[in-house]
Formats: structure tokens, C-alpha cells, sequence
């Protein structure tokens, strides 16, 4: 919406005044002008190959053809000069959409004297260029933009020699060059447009032919499919270029330096170029001083947004508008960026890729400063500190927007003290550390502003009445703002207006209100989830989002929900205290797109779903009480993706279910009463399945072949079910487990659009006995759950292939064989339980490379053997081993010396009796070599001392003086400690008594 002001206001307004004064012009000029006969005919028989829906040619009758519409004749000769076509210049009525259409009459070439020729904005539905066009060789301006021409461009536009101006754009990539040399015979061409075309030359075949329009002082080529930037400038020759518009081009390329060395650039726009890497230093060199356009947004570069800013803070304070958002800048900003006085944009937002990087610091004071500024957005940084008070000097602003960041501190009325003409304010912290307060007899300066969006700030505890006099107000979040109490009466009053009511998260109480008046001009998005209102649910006509979602709502819903808000895509009234049954009506809702009413006490059968539904995609009505079988008509819902039935009383054979449902993606139909198999033909009837959640029921039968040719199937959970028959060796080939968990991560994501509340996707699963619920946004385990199922065989080999796997569950089954060696292939793998088989044999060893698992159980099989302790296996509790009587280890009571690997009895006998005699020979050796160090000791010391009399008393001697030396060692030692704890006195009472 910003963006949209900024051009309305400082380009189409011009324009606008422009194309009056030339109307004004054409007309003052050809007052006394006769035209010439030939020019009047060719002019009829354009006209008549011409589509006029809304008659903008209607002046063209009469004999003086110089006084019709969109003419301009030579004040002497009477030839034609100018034919001016363009829809909003001919067309007296604005309000006309219907523009020029057919085709181009090859008359045109008898304009001989043709200087200037504007079609543009015409509509000529797939058409080519008229060849012809380039005879007109008096022609020196061209514009053919935006007209729906298709095909090449025709290389005799080289034969306008005298063109300075020529604009072939288009909105749509429809036209392509083929040969871009013709553009070299138009010398003195001063403006040039050719955004969309698509350009088959190379990038420096193309630059080679513009650097001979020496007079270029415009080129524009947005969105031309170029691949690379030449490294050093391609304009040697051209050194008055002004604006250069690369826009939309792939370059994938670092940004080269001589993009700011051009000191006659006044207009630079590189915005969606992929440009990436760090931004050449601008410092010292002072070249951008006429700049007053830069756009460097949506691409991957870095620089420090302190250096970029004092390299642009030249003398004349040229700069107009700076957009560097959806970048990686860094830095805080500098105060330089008050000197900036020309400045009436400033986009630094989404420059936060991470937690730990972006735009951060405070906003400098010298903001204040900018007087012209009437955008600001340094949405989604790093930034902190108080929002400083000098931003309520901005007398020109309109948009402000301080989403996303790290603010702390208080907003009051001196903030907005001299901010008259704002639109549209938004502020939030992920601190939750800011609070907006503001006097109760407020009165904001601004009577025009439509969006108000505070986030996670403390507003409340009471509704902010300052907003009851914002009579122009459409848009109202006000989301986890600490609000209490009811809501007030007069919002009721303005509901006519409002686009988007958000009041979510916060502590609303009281009864939801009745007497709401959106009107069908808005299709109003209303979100009252997560508050603590009661009573019954309303329902409010011409909604096209209903979100009431955590809240203490209770009673039926509407019998007529579906004919009153029959334009409602979203409908979520989840996690209430709702019963009764699901309206039959509510098939009549023929725009819903998902619809949520999961954790209620809603009783009854689900009810069909129309054919008129076409744009639903979710329903989710789990965690309720609903009974009977699946509707047929599901699958005649064409785009149906998501359908969550888990935790009902639902009961149907599955087996022949869900024909057809070529788009469902999610199926969970967790702890209910289904029976039968797995649908049959599943892969080909679900060919997009990527969740397949049957936990809980009897099915029985065994696990099909076909769950292996479901591509996106990563998250298989069949278990507490009735399946029997062996593992299917193929599960190893299925696709969609081998791929990592962050290729799933859009796949539960929300359908998030900014502002608007999305249906948030939850998956649960059962892992080490947790029940675990994945939300928006949170990476999911791929995962494979056949646990307490009558599963026999071996696990397959097969299986070791899925190295993206992040759990898999085969517990309490009838497995036999061994675990098989190569499942430390499984590198991702966090939770394994095998626990409850018969699993037999030791644990493999390539376990231990699997330094992600953090939980397993393997108990209550057969495994014998060492338990491997290299890495985590070290960590893990001997409880994970129990019900194993034969596997040891340093952690278990079971000591590897009394149980050694084999497998038959016999074996293990003998093994025993071989180490039997190891530990008899062992010991021998160890008796021996203690009698031979004794002997040889006790004779070396001893001995030597019992034979030499002046060794003995030598020894002894020393033996004796180390004695005296530490008795008083410790005398000294015990004198301190008693004078340290005030024991002295009593110590020389005590000697003093022993003395007498």
C-alpha cells in the first residue's frame, strides 16, 4: 500500500498534468489548420481497423481532421505531425477501461511527415509489430509499450534514424529479439524501453550495441532474461547517462563496482537482479552525488548500512528515494542519515536472513531531520532500543512501519505529536518490551489514517479509545496487545468500513456481539481466536474470514451458517466448547477454502459436500465426537488437501475409499473404528499423499506394495492396528523417505498471507511413548510407525536405504532375525524402538555412527553379545536393554566375562571350558611372578640391612630424625588452628596448671 502512494503521488500525478497540457496543446494548435486529404483517409481507414469499445475516437468526423482527438498538424504545411492514441490521452471518459484494439492499418505508412507515434496501452491481442512502422522514417518518437504486441520485433525499426525516444515494453514477456544489431543505426536515440522483451543476444552483444547511442540519457531493460554484468562499464561512450533500470534480470552475479562510479547516474534500479555478495566499498569516492533513485531490493547483498550511507551523504542532498529492503545489510544506522533532506522513501526492511544478523541499533534522532520523508520501513531487522521521540517531527509522513524488531521502552503522544498526515502505523517487538501509552483525552493529530497494526506491545489493559475518532479506519490489529474487558460499542459503529479486524491473543471477554454491519463492497477478514468470549456463535454476513478459534464459545452452530456467509473462504471456530451437529446448510458455502472445527463436542455424521465447493482444500474436524461413515462426496472436492478426521467415532471399510482424490496430500484418520485394508490403489487413486496417519483402528490385512510408489510419502503411521504378513522389502525404495527433513518443511507450513490468520497445520506423532504435535513451521520427522501390529518376517535389509528417516517405530511386533548391519546407514535417524520382537543376535556396530539417535529401545527381544560403547550408546540407560538375559556390557549387571558371543549351546560349553583353563593358566603366572618380586625385594632392602651394620644404624638413624621432624610440624600446625578459633587462652591456663 505504501509503495502504491509513493506512485500515485509522485509519478501518475505529474503525468496526469503532463498529458493534460498536451491535450490542451493538440487542441490550441489545429484552431485554424485544414489537414491534407490523403492524411484525412489514411487517418478513416486506421480507424476503421481499429476496435473502439468505448467510442474515444468518436471526434473523428468531419472534413478538418487537425481538430479530431489524439492529432497534431504543422501550423502551415497541414501535415500530419503527431498521432497520439494512447487510451488515457484520447478517452474523455476516465472511468473507461475498455482500451484500442484490432489492427494497424498499413495506411499509417502514408503519414509521411509523422514525427511523433504514441499506440501505447492499447490492447491488440497477440498482433506483431507492423513491419511498415519502419518507413516512417521522419518518426523521432516511437511508443508501443504495454499493447499486447507478440512475436519478434522487427529489425526495421533500424531505419528511424531520427529516433530519440522509442518504448517497445511490454507487461508480459510476449515479444523477443532475435538480432539487437538494428538498435545500433539509432545514434541519437536519448531514451530507450525495453523492459520484458526477451533478448536471445548475450549480455555483451547487447551493451556493445548500446554504447554507440551516444546521447543515450535513458535505458531501461527490466526483466530482459540477462544473464551476467559485464565486470568492467560497458558505457565508455555514453557519459550522460541518467537512468539505468536493470531490474528483473538473473544475473546471479556479485555486483560490480563501475555501477558506482557513474557520476551522471540519477536513477539506479537493480531491484529482484540476484545480485549477491558484498557491495564494492563506496567510501571516499563520492561519484552517486546527483543520485536520487537507488533500488537495490530483493537481492543477497551485504555491506554495512553506516558505510553505504555516509558514502551517499554528498554535499547537494540529492537522494529522493532508497529502497535496500530483503538484503543482508548490516550495522546500525548512522546520524548522517538526518542529512538526507531530500528523502521521501526509505525501505530498510527484511534484512534479518537470521537471528543473528541484519539492520540493528537504535533509530538515530537525526530522523527528525527529514522533513520530505513520507515513507518510512525498517520492518523485520535486528533493531532495539526506544523508538526516539524526533520521529514525531515528521510532518509528511504517511507510512510507518516498525514491524519485527527488538523495541523497548514507551511510545507516548509526543511520538506522533506533529504527524498530521499519517496513513498507516505499524509497530511490534519480539521483545514484547515496548508499550504504546498515550493520555486517556488523546486526540491524535491524524483524522486520515486506515491501518493501525500493533503487535506483540503492551497496549491495554483497556481497548485504546484514541482510535474511536479515526472515522477512515479499514484495517485494525491490534494482536497480542494486552487488551481486557469487552469490546467497545463503537467499533460496532464503524464495522461497516473495516477490511481487517484482528484482535487476537489477547484477553477479550464477554459475549461475541450480534450486531456487527460488514458490508459485501469489503468482504471483511474478522480474527477474535484466543480470547476468553462466550456464548454462541454468531454469524455475521459478508465475511470472507472467520477466525474464533481458543476461545469459551458454546452452544449449535447455525442452522443457517451457509446462506449467510456464502462468500466465506475461512471458517475456523476450533478448540470451543461446541456440540450438537454440522448444519447440513453448510455445503452452501461455496467459496470456503478450509474449514476448521476440530476439538469441539460436535455429534452427528460429517454431511456431504457439494459439487458447488470447488475451493475447498482443508477440513479438519478432529478431536470431536461425530460418528458414521466418510461421505462419499469428499472426493468430489477437486482440490481437497488436507483432511483431518482423527479422534472421532467415525467407523466405514476403507478398502474402497478415496476414489479418486487426486489432490489430498494429508489423510489422518487416527483413533477412530475403521476396518478393511489400506485403500486399494492408493498410489494411483492419492497419487500426492504425503501423510498417511491410520493409528488407531482395526485394519487388518497386510501392509500394500503401493504405499512404495506414493513419491512425497514421509510419514507413515500405522500403527495399534490388526496388520499382519512380513514388512514390504520395497518400503526402502519409497521416495519421499529419503529425502531430508527440511524438504518437508513448506509442506506444513501455513497458507500465510501478511496480516491475515492461516490455518495452522498440526501433525501428531507418537514417538518413545510421547505424543508429540508438530506446528506452522516446525520441522517434521520423516517417519515410519508399524508398532503393536501382528507383524512377522525379518525387518527388511531394504530399509537401511532411507538415510533420511527420522524415526521409525517396529515395536511390539512378531519380528524374528537380526537387526540388519548396515542400519547405521540411517545418519538422521533420532528415535528407533525395536523393542517387543524376537529379534535375535548382537546389536550392529554401525550403530554407533548414528550420532543424531538420542532415543532407543531395544528390549524385550533375543540380542546377545557385547552392547556397543563407542559415542552415545555410552549415555544411554541400561533400562533400554532390559529383557535381553544375554546381552552384556560395562553399564548392565551382565559382566561380558560370563557371557561370551555364539549361538548354539554346545559351542557356548566349550567356549566356557576354554576360558576356563586361560583363567587357571593366568592365575599360576600371576602367584608366580608375586613370590619372585617378594623374594627379590625382601633380599635387596632387608638383607643388605641385616648384613651391614653401618647401613642399619644409618637407616634407622634417618628413619628416626624424619619422625621428630614431623611431630613438630604438627605441634606448630595445632598452636595456629587453637589461636585462629580463640583457643589460645585456654591452652596457657591449661600449661600454666600443669607447670604449678
Amino acid at each position: 500500500m505504501a509503495s502504491t502512494k509513493i506512485i500515485i503521488r509522485y509519478y501518475l500525478i505529474p503525468l496526469l498534468f503532463l498529458f493534460a497540457s498536451t491535450q490542451c496543446e493538440v487542441t490550441s494548435l489545429n484552431v485554424s489548420t485544414l489537414c491534407i486529404k490523403e492524411e484525412r483517409v489514411a487517418l478513416l481507414k486506421i480507424k476503421k481497423d481499429l476496435n473502439d469499445p468505448s467510442n474515444c475516437l468518436s471526434s473523428w468526423v468531419g472534413e478538418d481532421c487537425c481538430n479530431w482527438i489524439g492529432i497534431q498538424c504543422h501550423n502551415q504545411t497541414g501535415n500530419i505531425l503527431k498521432l497520439d492514441l494512447q487510451h488515457s490521452h484520447i478517452c474523455t471518459n476516465v472511468l473507461s477501461l475498455s482500451r484500442l484494439g484490432g489492427k494497424i492499418n498499413p495506411s499509417l505508412a502514408d503519414l509521411k511527415h509523422l514525427s511523433h507515434l504514441d499506440l501505447s496501452h492499447s490492447d491488440f491481442n497477440g498482433i506483431s509489430i507492423p513491419e511498415f512502422i519502419g518507413s516512417l522514417n521522419m518518426l523521432n518518437y516511437l511508443d508501443l509499450s504495454r499493447s499486447y504486441f507478440y512475436g519478434v520485433v522487427p529489425t526495421h525499426l533500424g531505419n528511424l534514424s531520427n529516433l530519440h525516444y522509442l518504448d517497445i515494453s511490454e507487461a508480459f514477456p510476449t515479444l523477443r529479439v532475435r538480432d539487437i544489431s538494428w538498435l545500433s543505426s539509432l545514434s541519437s536515440l536519448q531514451y530507450l524501453n525495453m523492459d520484458y522483451l526477451n533478448i536471445t543476444n548475450s549480455p555483451h552483444e547487447l551493451f556493445r550495441v548500446v554504447n554507440k547511442m551516444t546521447s543515450l540519457l535513458e535505458l531501461h531493460l527490466a526483466s530482459c532474461s540477462l544473464v551476467s554484468l559485464p565486470p568492467s562499464s560497458p558505457f565508455l561512450n555514453i557519459t550522460s547517462l541518467s537512468v539505468l533500470d536493470l531490474s528483473g534480470n538473473p544475473f546471479n552475479s556479485s555486483i560490480p563496482s563501475w555501477l558506482f562510479n557513474m557520476s551522471s547516474i540519477t536513477n539506479l534500479d537493480l531491484h529482484y537482479s540476484s545480485l549477491t555478495g558484498i557491495v564494492p566499498s563506496m567510501r571516499g569516492k563520492q561519484k552517486l552525488c546527483k543520485l536520487k533513485v537507488l533500488n537495490l531490493s530483493n537481492n543477497f547483498l551485504t555491506i554495512d548500512i553506516a558505510e553505504m550511507i555516509e558514502a551517499m551523504c554528498c554535499s547537494n542532498q540529492s537522494l529522493e528515494f532508497l529502497d535496500l529492503s530483503q538484503n543482508q545489510l548490516t550495522g546500525k544506522l548512522s546520524n548522517f542519515l538526518g542529512k538526507f533532506k531530500s528523502l521521501f522513501y526509505l525501505d530498510l526492511s527484511s534484512n534479518s536472513v537470521n537471528s543473528h544478523s541484519g539492520i540493528s541499533g537504535p533509530i538515530p534522532t537525526s530522523i527528525g531531520n527529514l522533513s520530505n520523508l513520507s515513507s518510512l520501513n525498517l520492518e523485520g531487522n535486528m533493531m532495539n532500543g526506544t523508538i526516539p521521540e524526533s520521529i514525531g517531527q515528521l510532518t509528511n509522513l504517511y507510512s510507518l512501519n516498525l514491524l519485527e524488531n527488538y523495541w523497548e521502552g514507551t511510545m507516548t503522544n509526543i511520538h506522533f505529536h506533529n504527524l498530521t498526515n499519517l496513513i498507516s502505523f505499524s509497530v511490534s517487538s519480539k521483545k514484547v518490551a515496548l508499550t504504546l501509552k498515550v493520555t486517556n483525552d488523546w486526540i491524535p493529530p491524524f483524522k486520515y489514517l486506515t491501518h493501525v497494526e500493533i503487535r506483540g506491545c503492551q497496549v491495554g489493559p483497556t481497548f485504546p479509545d484514541w482510535l474511536k475518532n479515526q472515522i477512515h479506519l479499514n484495517e485494525i490489529i491490534l494482536e497480542n496487545a494486552g487488551i481486557c474487558g469487552e469490546l467497545p460499542h463503537w467499533l460496532y459503529n464503524i464495522s461497516s468500513q473495516i477490511v481487517n479486524l484482528d484482535l487476537s491473543h489477547n484477553k477479550i471477554n464477554g459475549y461475541l456481539p450480534k450486531n456487527m454491519n460488514f458490508t459485501s463492497s469489503n468482504y471483511a477478514r474478522v480474527d477474535f481466536s484466543h480470547n476468553h468470549l462466550k456464548g454462541s456463535v454468531q454469524i455475521w454476513s459478508d465475511l470472507s474470514a472467520f477466525y474464533l478459534r481458543n476461545n469459551s464459545l458454546s452452544g449449535t452452530l447455525p442452522t443457517n451458517i451457509g446462506e449467510e456467509i456464502s462468500h466465506l473462504e475461512d471458517l475456523d471456530i476450533s478448540h470451543n466448547f461446541l456440540n450438537g451437529s454440522i448444519p447440513l446448510y453448510i455445503n452452501k458455502i461455496q467459496y470456503l477454502s478450509y474449514l476448521d472445527l476440530s476439538n469441539n463436542y460436535l455429534i452427528g455424521e460429517i454431511p456431504e459436500f457439494s459439487m458447488g465447493m470447488q475451493s475447498l482444500s482443508i477440513i479438519d474436524l478432529s478431536n470431536n465426537r461425530l460418528a458414521g461413515g466418510i461421505p462419499t462426496s469428499i472426493c468430489s472436492l477437486p482440490f481437497l488437501s488436507i483432511l483431518e478426521l482423527s479422534n472421532n467415532n467415525l467407523s466405514a471399510d476403507l478398502s474402497f475409499a478415496f476414489q479418486k482424490c487426486n489432490w489430498l496430500q494429508t489423510l489422518s484418520l487416527k483413533n477412530n473404528k475403521f476396518f478393511g485394508s489400506i485403500p486399494k490403489e492408493i498410489s494411483k487413486n492419492i497419487p500426492f499423499l504425503s501423510k498417511l496417519l491410520l493409528r488407531g483402528n482395526t485394519l487388518s490385512g497386510s501392509i500394500s506394495n503401493e504405499l512404495c510408489h506414493l513419491p512425497s510419502l514421509h510419514l507413515l503411521d500405522l500403527a495399534e492396528n490388526n496388520f499382519s504378513g512380513s514388512i514390504p522389502t520395497c518400503l526402502g525404495d519409497a521416495h519421499g523417505f529419503k529425502l531430508p527433513q527440511t524438504y518437508f518443511n513448506e509442506s506444513i507450513y501455513s497458507f500465510e498471507i501478511q496480516g491475515f490468520v492461516p490455518y495452522t497445520r498440526h501433525t501428531e506423532l507418537v514417538l518413545n511413548g510421547r505424543l508429540v504435535e508438530y506446528l506452522t513451521k516446525m520441522q517434521v520427522h520423516s517417519t515410519i510407525d508399524l508398532s503393536k501390529n501382528d507383524l512377522s518376517g525379518e525387518i527388511p535389509v531394504t530399509i537401511t536405504q532411507l538415510i533420511h528417516l527420522g524415526a521409525l517405530n517396529l515395536s511390539w511386533n512378531r519380528l524374528t532375525g537380526n537387526i540388519p548391519n548396515g542400519i547405521g546407514l540411517l545418519k538422521d535417524l533420532e528415535d528407533l524402538d525395536l523393542s517387543h520382537n524376537n529379534l535375535s543376535g548382537s546389536i550392529p556396530t554401525s550403530m554407533t555412527s548414528m550420532t543424531f539417535l538420542s532415543q532407543l529401545n531395544l528390549s524385550y527381544n533375543n540380542l546377545s553379545g557385547r552392547i556397543p560403547l563407542a559415542n552415545q550408546f555410552g549415555t544411554f540407560d541400561a533400562s533400554i536393554y532390559i529383557g535381553n538375559p544375554e546381552l552384556c556390557g560395562d553399564h548392565l549387571l551382565t559382566n561380558c566375562s560370563s557371557l561370551l558371543p555364539g549361538n548354539g549351546e554346545k559351542e557356548r560349553k566349550h567356549e566356557d571350558s576354554t576360558d576356563g583353563d586361560d583363567d587357571k593358566t593366568g592365575r599360576l603366572g600371576l602367584y608366580a611372578s608375586i613370590a619372585v618380586g617378594y623374594i627379590t625385594g625382601f633380599w635387596v632392602v632387608c638383607g643388605s640391612l641385616m648384613l651391614k651394620r653401618s647401613w642399619r644404624h644409618a637407616y634407622f638413624k634417618f628413619v628416626f630424625d624424619m619422625r621428630d621432624k614431623l611431630l613438630d610440624l604438627m605441634a606448630v600446625y595445632m598452636a595456629r588452628v587453637k589461636r585462629r578459633f580463640g583457643l589460645g587462652r585456654n591452652c596457657e591456663i591449661e600449661s600454666s596448671i600443669r607447670l604449678k
